[in-house]
């Protein structure tokens, strides 16, 4: 009952809960002390920040307690102290205990440092990451010193299960309350220990500490900045396991450092191309990736090289692994080659000979099918980039080759390649010109695969937007002309897409354009048609929200709506819900007044079926804009004949009040 997250409901009941509980704390039972303790923690926890005054009443019995227990049963009161001098802080008034309990609580969780107990020591790693430590009140040599003599070794290293997290953090907690730079020192020295489990619990902590607080890193001296770059690439080079954190705490020393890392250079990059060697895939594979990352590092520290000679070496030594045989690896090495270029300026790219541009790209064309997806990924988003960093020096009958590799991929089961592909389509648009893509894309639409078809229609929206819609709309609109389903399904599906991407102000340009092709569209007898066009219907109106300046744009949408409403009597629940969904987009452009004249008519129909899509309407357009709705109400006057005495008397007030008829057709 008492489990995380019912803070706001146990809050009014505490004081009543903790006056239960107050006995328990002094109970004979040594059991049910504990048991008292641990609940009354958990309390604490829940209610944090706010409850302070209810737990005032316990804090000198549980305090106390303290003195009295050992083993487990200190342990609880440890946990419970130490959940409710955090609530302390929130109080300005209880600033003075919350300082004297931290300053005397600390005393006995610096005794319990050596305690063999593995629940003791995680409860004084929590207790730790929750007080207010500062050095007004605590000796920092008191802490720091016993903490890393107890928890900083090999037995607390090779425990894989909560406690080395709890280490980290700690440590981290400590770095931020007392000297962070004497701590990081500290740190480091574990870096270049033997065992290799407490090399990584060293990593995590410096990833920890650097991540979250690169501003620290300031005020580092020369030694410490060498014994730290030293320490993370010698556990880099001794790791017997290949492990993430590595690579992670790379990232974070080259964003802290940036461009203080020049030093250091030679040295890594030189370790990097050793373990590239390495006949072990994964040992090359961790360090193509380590690359990736530090790549826009590199760039900003050889910004003053006019030849920028450390990366163009890279891509020459990763082209030339182009090879590899094992796909993990190569998808690495491709996701390195794009991180190098994507790094370089364009100028930099166009002097680059060895290799060049023209030379990577068809080496890419025959991996396109390898089938392993993170290989097919890597190689279209650098295909994408090429297009967009150097397009000029490449044929463009060399783009088509590889458009039509890239039709390819968008049959592909992952969501993710079929994005990469599309984007890519309008990389390749944009440098060659709209015309072949999309002749390409369209004789697409005619194959039977309805994904292939979807992602062809997307790919041609992308295309538009890229290219301005007015090169690719023509040939869209002249395609819907052939007389085939899946063609002019997927024209609309295009159009569709096209239109979501683009903003109101442009789509209101092109709206007496596609008027006649989604008019024909909505009045075909094909379900799929209407349900597709209807969609073009809501992301236009959607768009043009606002936009109405002028007569002839609200006609228009006042004949979508025509077209659009004897749709809602369909059965079928993928239809009626883009066809609602339309009608509500209409309902926002044209404005409450019109809209409700269609709907007032069929919501007292005779029959049932007819008034279920009236009143659908009517609840959406209620729940979205209920107060507009006010005005549009219908006037109902009864003849006198038809009232009763009493409802008269209310008629004829009503008569005193009459105000005019609203003109709801505006």
């Amino acid at each position: 009952m008492l489990g995380q997250g019912n803070g706001s409901f146990i809050l009014p009941y505490l004081s009543q809960l903790i006056d239960v509980l107050k006995p328990g704390i002094s109970d004979e039972a040594l059991q049910v002390r504990t048991v008292t303790a641990l609940t009354l923690a958990q309390l604490a926890e829940n209610v944090t920040p706010y409850g302070i005054d209810s737990f005032e009443s316990i804090l000198e019995p549980v305090w106390f307690g303290i003195r009295k227990h050992r083993g487990k049963s200190l342990a609880a009161f440890l946990k419970c102290i130490g959940s409710i001098i955090p609530l302390m802080v929130h109080d300005a008034n209880y600033e003075e205990y919350s300082n004297y309990y931290t300053k005397e609580l600390m005393v006995i969780i610096s005794r319990e440092f050596n305690s063999p107990d593995d629940d003791m020591r995680k409860t004084i790693l929590k207790i730790m990451i929750d007080l207010p430590l500062s050095t007004k009140l605590i000796e920092s040599k008191k802490v720091i010193k016993p903490f890393f003599n107890s928890f900083w070794n090999r037995r607390t290293a090779s425990d894989t299960g909560r406690i080395t997290k709890l280490v980290v953090e700690a440590t981290n907690h400590l770095a931020l309350r007392f000297d962070f730079l004497d701590i990081l020192e500290h740190v480091v020295y574990f870096t270049k220990d033997d065992n290799e489990q407490l090399r990584r619990l060293a990593i995590e902590t410096i990833t920890k500490m650097i991540s979250g607080n690169p501003e620290e890193l300031i005020g580092l001296d020369s030694q410490l900045e060498i014994k730290l770059v030293d320490g993370i690439l010698f556990a880099f080079q001794e790791q017997q396991q290949q492990n993430r954190i590595y690579l992670l705490s790379f990232q974070a020393l080259a964003k802290a450092l940036n461009i203080r890392l020049k030093p250091h250079l030679n040295s890594i990059i030189s370790t990097i191309l050793y373990r590239m060697k390495n006949n072990i895939r994964e040992i090359r594979q961790q360090s193509i990736d380590l690359i990736t990352i530090i790549a826009p590092v590199i760039k900003q520290c050889s910004e003053y090289d006019s030849d920028n000679s450390i990366l163009n070496k890279l891509i020459l030594i990763l082209y030339e692994s182009l090879g590899e045989v094992y796909p993990d690896v190569l998808g690495s090495i491709i996701l390195a080659i794009y991180a190098a270029i994507d790094s370089l300026d364009k100028a930099t790219l166009y002097t680059m000979t060895n290799p060049s541009l023209n030379q990577i790209l068809p080496t890419l064309t025959p991996i396109l099918k390898n089938r392993h997806e993170k290989v097919q990924e890597a190689c279209i988003k650098l295909i994408g980039l090429i297009a967009t960093k150097n397009p000029e020096t490449i044929n463009a009958k060399e783009w088509m080759r590889i458009s039509f590799e890239l039709l390819e991929m968008l049959k592909s089961q992952k969501r993710r390649i079929r994005i990469a592909a599309n984007d890519t389509f309008g990389h390749i648009a944009k440098t060659i010109g709209p015309q072949d893509v999309i002749v390409m894309l369209l004789n697409n639409l005619r194959v039977q695969e309805r994904q292939l078809r979807v992602c062809t229609a997307v790919a041609m929206g992308i295309v538009a937007e890229t290219c301005r819609p007015f090169t690719v709309l023509p040939a869209i609109m002249n395609e819907y002309r052939i007389p085939e389903k899946n063609v002019q399904n997927g024209v609309l599906k295009a159009l569709s897409f096209l239109f979501e991407y683009l903003d109101g102000t442009m789509t209101r340009d092109y709206l007496f354009a596609i008027t006649p092709l989604i008019e024909d569209a909505l009045v075909d007898r094909d379900q799929v048609h209407r349900q597709t066009a209807a969609s073009v219907v809501k992301r236009i109106a959607i768009n043009c929200v606002g936009l109405i300046d002028s007569y002839d744009y609200f006609e228009v949408f006042v004949h979508f709506l025509n077209l659009i409403l004897p749709n809602i009597f369909e059965t079928s629940p993928h239809v009626i819900a883009r066809i609602l969904d339309s009608v509500d987009s209409v309902r926002v452009v044209l404005g409450n007044g019109v809209f409700m004249n269609y709907v007032w008519a069929g919501l007292f129909h005779p029959a049932r079926k007819v008034r279920a899509p009236y009143w659908k309407m009517y609840n959406s357009a209620y729940v979205h804009c209920s107060d507009a709705l006010v005005p549009c109400y219908p006037r109902i006057d009864l003849q006198p004949a038809q009232l009763s005495v009493g409802t008269q008397e209310v008629q004829e007030q009503r008569d005193d009040y009459k105000i005019e008829e609203l003109d709801l057709f505006l």
